[in-house]
């Protein structure tokens, strides 16, 4: 069974090792992580990561984002992250993660939140569909990953 919490400062290197492990085009159009990249920064802090321990390890993560820095924006929260462990798949542990980051979301006093996902990352799509998001938007070809023009789909799922 897993378990989810705030990350900690140390849990630094083991997130960080997690995101170049979980890296790939399927999931993201930026380069991949340099190696000694560090997982906390000026704009990721430890309380805005819920992290889920299965036997004990760190099996994943979920960071949760405030959306524009601007007093109309600050209802929306927005999952800016999300990784499982490669070899802790299908334990439901993404789904536990989800539902952790619009409750921690809800419990911030948001009544939204948003998410990008690659259109053909249909795996992910299918985990946010069944934890209530829906399509509010598809930018078409807006990344140009591998030879391959890419969507952009935006979803959200309304707390209030």
């Amino acid at each position: 069974m897993s378990t989810v919490r705030t990350a900690r400062a140390g849990d630094e290197a083991v997130l960080a090792k997690l995101d170049e492990r979980t890296w790939t085009t399927a999931v993201s159009p930026a380069p991949p992580p340099p190696a000694g990249t560090p997982f906390f920064d000026e704009s990721t802090h430890p309380e805005d990561v819920l992290v889920a321990e299965h036997d004990g390890m760190v099996a994943g993560y979920v960071r949760l984002d405030a959306g524009f820095p601007i007093p109309a924006h600050a209802h929306v929260r927005v999952i800016g992250g999300l990784a499982v462990d490669p070899d802790r798949r299908r334990l439901g542990i993404a789904r536990r993660l989800v539902d952790a980051a619009v409750a921690e979301a809800r419990r911030r006093g948001a009544r939204k939140v948003t998410l990008r996902v690659l259109g053909h990352n249909t795996a992910a799509r299918r985990l946010y569909e069944s934890a209530g998001f829906v399509v509010e938007g598809v930018l078409r070809g807006e990344f140009h990953v591998g030879g391959e023009d890419l969507d952009d789909v935006l979803m959200a799922r309304r707390l209030a």
